[in-house]
């Protein structure tokens, strides 16, 4: 349920938009020249690397950049996230979104809760823009409203250009007269909900769209279908049913790396239960059989 205390950054009017409508939009949280500087720190490790962010680093990256774990840590994003859901805060994961340009790869209807085996809908994301999120390079496109639905049917369509892992797609006819794209500067973010019914269309334009989506929960979620864990990033959590992940001092530790690899592994058993898939596939971003 969401908070009901004084807001710390929410106006009224945007509470009542993500009550409504299921998301916020947009909301500066940074200046575009620190947007800048996260790019630019990605992509300096993608010329280390030979290549663009790839497999399970593209999640929970805030376990292996210190500045990725600020991130998920700041107060501007911390104050919105405590006005919906209280000052007690996990966040549970985090992902990379990222479409090259002139790309085909797309991002289906879907609600973010379909498999993420969490025991309330109390979840929200905040979609952190790193570029210009816009109509011509595949901005996320809402369906306003939808988060008021229970969660939907959906089927798993496996696409080698869908960037949701599963492929998977509401299986519903969805009006896509009704879709409103949440364009963003570099340094603004939006917020929705996890049921929210969304996706977005290929990047047609000649840069890269990088957004960086950050999944907060109150500490009273719990995870349903297996051990699982959690960064806790304000105030206390009194029913410890996440593991607690540590806080980075540096780049790429490499006790971070290890610990990493083995969240992704055990992330990949209740996101993909039921399918026989169990681990990430480097060349393609998603995960593979096992």
């Amino acid at each position: 349920m969401l908070a009901e205390t004084m807001s710390k950054l929410l106006t009224t009017e945007q509470l009542n938009s993500f009550k409504t409508l299921g998301y916020v939009a947009p909301i500066r949280i940074m200046t575009a020249e620190q947007a800048l500087a996260l790019r630019q720190r990605l992509e300096e490790y993608e010329s280390q690397t030979g290549g663009p962010l790839s497999g399970a680093l593209r999640h929970k990256t805030h376990l292996l950049f210190k500045g990725l774990n600020d991130l998920v840590r700041q107060e501007k994003i911390l104050d919105a996230i405590e006005d919906l859901y209280g000052e007690n805060i996990l966040c549970w994961t985090t992902n990379f979104f990222i479409k090259e340009a002139s790309d085909p790869k797309f991002v289906s209807w879907h609600q973010d809760s379909t498999y993420w085996g969490l025991s309330k809908p109390d979840v929200v994301t905040a979609w952190v823009a790193l570029t210009e999120s816009n109509e011509t390079n595949g901005a996320m496109q809402v369906i306003p409203g939808t988060h008021l639905s229970d969660q939907i049917p959906h089927r798993d369509t496996f696409s080698e250009n869908n960037l949701l892992t599963r492929g998977q797609e509401v299986a519903v006819e969805v009006d896509q007269a009704k879709a409103v794209s949440i364009n963003l500067h570099p340094g603004e973010m939006s917020l929705h909900h996890v049921r929210l019914i969304h996706g977005s269309p290929p990047n047609a334009s000649n840069d890269r769209r990088i957004g960086f989506a950050i999944r907060y929960i109150p500490t009273y979620v719990r995870q349903v279908e297996g051990e699982d864990s959690a960064t806790l990033v304000r105030g206390v959590d009194t029913f410890n049913t996440f593991e607690h992940e540590p806080r980075p001092t540096r780049d790429l530790d490499p006790e971070f790396v290890a610990m990493h690899t083995a969240i992704a592994e055990r992330s990949a058993a209740i996101l993909y239960k039921g399918t026989g898939v169990a681990s990430y596939n480097e060349s393609t971003g998603k995960l593979r059989g096992g």
